[in-house]
């Protein structure tokens, strides 16, 4: 039985669903547990449209509360958590966003470059027709290692998704990745496969397996979720994602519960 960690709801304005349909595709996929983490609110608004305004926090709060009720006749625990997007200076908010509510854990996210840049919108694909590759991806994985450095999340996100649209520079990647890895396990956060990269243009999970493999060489801790913005997604592809966490070598998956971390048995290794 797997957990899955990064969910959406419709208070970001780009998913769709009940807490009932998202609760009874967790447990139609046999998941041991559900984890709600939707784009947390920016402390300047309006920022973009694709996540929670400060004034959603109570009606967040709710809709958590209320898949926790829907969810407890079926065995099934729901764990609470915000996604959170990291810039340069955001410390001083993402303490205040801790504070607003006892999260299971919070998940850390790279989706803008420079001042609020944004590279894997597909609606302003003209970013990638002025950046070039190898900048783009300097400064995301600069961004990244920062991020992780911080020691504000339990959770890293979607780790390589800079190459979303398929854009990757030639030649070997290492050393792109072995200084954000070096800062995960550092940081004693744990790293996420995300599923929903098979569901966009680069037709692979986030982060491809060398990056993977990397990580479980480093000791790094392993979590598999699918990003889901609508309730089918909901620990979709996870058998998938499993066996290539298992010939990375991973053995163990990680759960949270009040931002403690443990591992029970990645399933089949």
């Amino acid at each position: 039985m797997y957990c899955d960690y990064h969910t959406h709801t419709p208070l970001c304005l780009h998913a769709s669903g009940t807490p009932q349909e998202y609760v009874q595709s967790a447990v139609r996929a046999g998941l041991r547990e559900y984890g709600i983490s939707d784009h947390a609110p920016m402390p300047s608004e309006p920022f973009d449209d694709w996540r929670m305004k400060q004034a959603d926090m109570p009606a967040y709060l709710d809709w958590l509360a209320e898949a926790r009720e829907l969810a407890a006749p079926h065995g099934l625990t729901v764990r609470t958590a915000l996604e959170c997007d990291w810039f340069p200076g955001i410390e001083p908010w993402i303490e205040h966003l801790r504070s607003l509510h006892g999260w299971d854990y919070l998940i850390g996210s790279v989706h803008y470059l420079g001042e609020k840049e944004e590279f894997d919108n597909p609606y302003k694909m003209d970013f990638w027709n002025r950046t070039a590759v190898e900048d783009a991806w300097t400064q995301y994985w600069e961004r990244y290692r920062d991020m992780a450095a911080s020691g504000l999340f339990q959770i890293m996100g979607h780790a390589d998704l800079i190459k979303k649209f398929g854009f990757r520079p030639a030649g070997d990647l290492r050393p792109y990745y072995e200084p954000a890895l070096e800062a995960i396990r550092e940081s004693g956060a744990c790293l996420e496969l995300n599923t929903a990269g098979w569901r966009n243009k680069c037709a692979e999970q986030y982060p491809d397996a060398q990056f993977l493999n990397m990580a479980a060489e480093m000791g790094i801790p392993l979590t598999i979720s699918s990003d889901a913005h609508k309730p089918e997604d909901v620990g979709r592809d996870f058998e998938q994602a499993a066996e290539l966490a298992r010939q990375a070598g991973f053995r163990h998956l990680a759960t949270f519960n009040a931002g403690r971390m443990e591992l029970f048995p990645l399933p089949g290794a």
